[in-house]
Parts: C-alpha cells; sequence; structure tokens
C-alpha cells in the first residue's frame, strides 16, 4: 500500500541517482520546503528498494519467517479479528504462509485494492484459494466480494524512522485510507532492519505505524 503523496505509484527502478548531498545532516535538518523533500524520498526510495531486492530470495524468506513470528507476540489473539495483508511486491516480505495460518486459527483476512488514483484503498475478504484477477501493477487481488473494514492493517514499508512514519511508494494511498476509515485499526509496518532510515520528513497528511516488526 503505496504511503507518500510523492508521486503516483512505483516507477521502473533503475540505478539511483547519486543524492547524497541530499543525505547530509546539514541539507536535511534545514530541508522543509515540500518539493526537496519529495525529490529526497523518490531517491530514497529508490535506493531502500534496489537494497531490498539485493537480498537473496532465501534470506528474504527467512526473514519474512522471523516477522511472521513477531506479529504473532505483537498481536496475540487472532480468532474473531479480520487482518488486511498485502501480496507481496519487488522484495517486500512475503506473509502469505502466515496470511494462511491466520484462517487456520480462526482468523479472517483482507487484501487492499486500488479504486482509482487519489482515492482510498478499499478492502476485500481474502483467503488462499479464492479466487484472484489481477490489479494496479498487476498484483493480485480478491476477484468478488463486498468491502470489509479490517481490525488490524499489515502494511509493508520501504522505509522506517524513529517515530514510525512510513515511506512507502508514494502514491498516498495508505494515509488516505487510514484517514477515511471509520475507526483506527491496529496499524503495524512491516519491512526489514536495513530498511530503518533517520527520518522520512513527516508531512502533515503523513500517519504514522502504530507498530514496527522487522526480523530483529
Amino acid at each position: 500500500m503505496p504511503n507518500d503523496h510523492d508521486d503516483q505509484g512505483p516507477a521502473r527502478y533503475a540505478s539511483p541517482p547519486c543524492f547524497m548531498h541530499e543525505l547530509e545532516p546539514a541539507f536535511q535538518a534545514s530541508s522543509s520546503d515540500w518539493t526537496d523533500v519529495r525529490r529526497w524520498r523518490k531517491a530514497e526510495r529508490e535506493r531502500l528498494i534496489a537494497a531490498r531486492l539485493a537480498v537473496s530470495a532465501d534470506a528474504r524468506t527467512a526473514m519474512s519467517r522471523r516477522i511472521a513470528e513477531g506479529l504473532d507476540a505483537e498481536i496475540g489473539e487472532i480468532a474473531g479479528r479480520m487482518v488486511s495483508l498485502y501480496w507481496p511486491f519487488r522484495g517486500e516480505p512475503d506473509l502469505r504462509p502466515w496470511m494462511a495460518s491466520i484462517n487456520d486459527r480462526g482468523g479472517r483476512t483482507a487484501l487492499p485494492i486500488v479504486v482509482d488514483k487519489g482515492q482510498p484503498l478499499i478492502f476485500r475478504a481474502y483467503k488462499p484459494g479464492d479466487r484472484l484477477e489481477k490489479g494496479v501493477w498487476n498484483i493480485p487481488i480478491p476477484a468478488e466480494g463486498d468491502p470489509v473494514l479490517p481490525d488490524i492493517v499489515i502494511s509493508p514499508i520501504v522505509g522506517i524512522d524513529p517515530a514510525n512514519y512510513r515511506l512507502g511508494y508514494g502514491g498516498g494511498f495508505f494515509d488516505r485510507t487510514l484517514a477515511a476509515m471509520p475507526f483506527n485499526p491496529l496499524v503495524i509496518g512491516v519491512g526489514y532492519e536495513l530498511q530503518r532510515i533517520a527520518t522520512i520528513y513527516p508531512q502533515p497528511h503523513d500517519i504514522p505505524m502504530d507498530r514496527i516488526v522487522t526480523e530483529a
């Protein structure tokens, strides 16, 4: 689920351009202009996705298992609760086995769906084996079903800062969705330790995660 309002959805990532001068602490401390922040976020997003993709598939699988264990510890009893997850994209933690285990333990699961640019996401119930179709960016989405409201939202991160502000793909969907929900779900960001950064320069539209779970 994309987060910032930088651009519209993921791009095709080439080698990141050099913005090292923008990563200097003096620059960061004084950078309050949204244009500068947006440009910095774009470069940082590309750097972090490249770093994530550089990790071997076996290592990502092992880290995903540890993240699932951490989520169980954070959430506790899952029976009777609706959890929104995501379909893994560009090296994100693959929590599909954990999704199956939620359903085995009496919980329910859902996936987010992009309705339109500039609009909140909706959630549709999904469990392994349900029919899928291709959504935006060819990410699989449930093929049918009415919208649901999850009790817990699991959101993949591109980057995360110490205040739990999430750097996403730049479409603004995630913040827009949380702002539109009639209640506040428990929101947990998931990712790898290598995705921790000093700050995302949070803006008024950014909404922090309640908790963060990594392989550590």
